[in-house]
């Protein structure tokens, strides 16, 4: 049963906690990648800033075989393991550096430490401020820039912990097809995207809802690139707030990619920076109504480094402090994007939930 107004017993628990370490930059791409270690720096200026408005900081510690394995092959760890102290392709797009293998251990750690320490009662909500990202990596194949599946591992991990229902939202621009498979069978983690369709990866179509026990447990909301602030107020009303509603998770975690920011070099989508704090206080209310307010989030893309700080500080500032509603800016935009995403996904979630 729903637990509404659980959030309320742990009021005390309000403040945010970050997990970060300034050695995420030591993951070196080659001149040019988007993924750069930049990303890193700008994410350390956050975490010094959030540190001198006495928010807490803590370094992850490494992943571990066991939390790994969950999720990814042995032999595949066993590879990636191999890539330690030299530099390497994986892909046409993901590399690694000497310390590359060292630091996505460190990457997926900070999700399970973010996890714990919310399972554990300590905060209600926490944020990883990693790179490199992780909703791409499969279970055997490194891709799109990721080593680890660092959201999947944490969610792993939670359900390891007790947790008998765990919720992933991803808002990366791009579709987490590496999330979606590892849970795609399995009825106690639910999966819901909202990304540019058709894009990079390829996957993530309304038709994609799971598979055996897992039927209906993953929600695929494709939206038309261009898309504006008001078409993501649009499908998270209709689709993503209901389902998890419904679904009452125990905990919910986001992969909180920045790139569909209007931007990011790599997405098409039209997003202000305002929207993304809209995005993670509707996220909040959820997790206050049905989790104790538990609320997890790791850091996945975002490609303009202006946006992606100025988009990952509204986050932040969005699980900080006191719950309040969600303010949605209005761009002007005139789109129906939201309305025909929408429309293409109500009918096929319709046979698991209420829309």
């Amino acid at each position: 049963m729903a637990q509404r107004g659980r959030g309320e017993i742990e009021c005390s628990r309000v403040s945010v906690i970050l997990i970060h370490s300034e050695r995420f930059a030591e993951h070196q791409t080659p001149p040019g990648h988007p993924e750069r270690p930049e990303r890193a720096e700008a994410m350390d200026a956050i975490a010094n800033r959030w540190r001198a408005r006495g928010i807490e900081i803590v370094a992850p510690r490494a992943a571990t075989v066991e939390q790994l394995a969950r999720v990814h092959d042995v032999d595949y760890l066993r590879r990636i393991a191999e890539t330690a102290g030299r530099a390497t392709a994986l892909d046409a797009d993901t590399y690694t550096s000497p310390e590359s293998c060292e630091i996505a251990l460190l990457a997926a750690g900070a999700a399970v430490d973010a996890v714990e320490r919310v399972m554990g009662a300590s905060r209600s909500s926490a944020v990883a401020l990693v790179r490199p990202p992780g909703h791409h990596a499969e279970r055997d194949r490194a891709m799109g820039f990721c080593l680890y599946n660092n959201v999947a591992v944490a969610a792993a991990h939670a359900r390891a912990q007790g947790a008998g229902k765990v919720a992933i939202v991803d808002y990366d621009v791009h579709h987490g097809n590496g999330t979606q498979h590892t849970f795609e069978a399995d009825p106690h983690v639910l999966y819901i995207s909202t990304h540019q369709f058709p894009y990079y990866p390829g996957t993530g179509a309304a038709g994609e809802v799971g598979r055996v026990a897992g039927r209906g447990f993953t929600v695929n909301v494709p939206i038309e690139v261009g898309a504006s602030d008001e078409d993501y107020q649009t499908v998270f009303a209709h689709i993503v707030l209901p389902v998890l509603r419904q679904f009452e998770p125990d905990l919910l975690i986001v992969s909180a990619g920045f790139d569909a920011h209007e931007r990011d070099p790599l997405g098409g989508m039209r997003l202000t920076t305002p929207a993304f704090a809209a995005m993670t206080l509707e996220l909040r209310a959820v997790a206050e109504a049905c989790c104790f307010g538990r609320i997890v989030a790791a850091v996945e893309g975002g490609y303009d480094l202006h946006a992606f700080a100025a988009s990952l500080d509204a986050a932040i500032g969005a699980l900080s402090g006191p719950p309040s509603e969600a303010n949605w800016p209005a761009s002007g935009i005139a789109s129906t994007r939201g309305d025909a995403a929408v429309a293409a996904v109500r009918p096929v979630q319709a046979a698991f939930w209420t829309l």
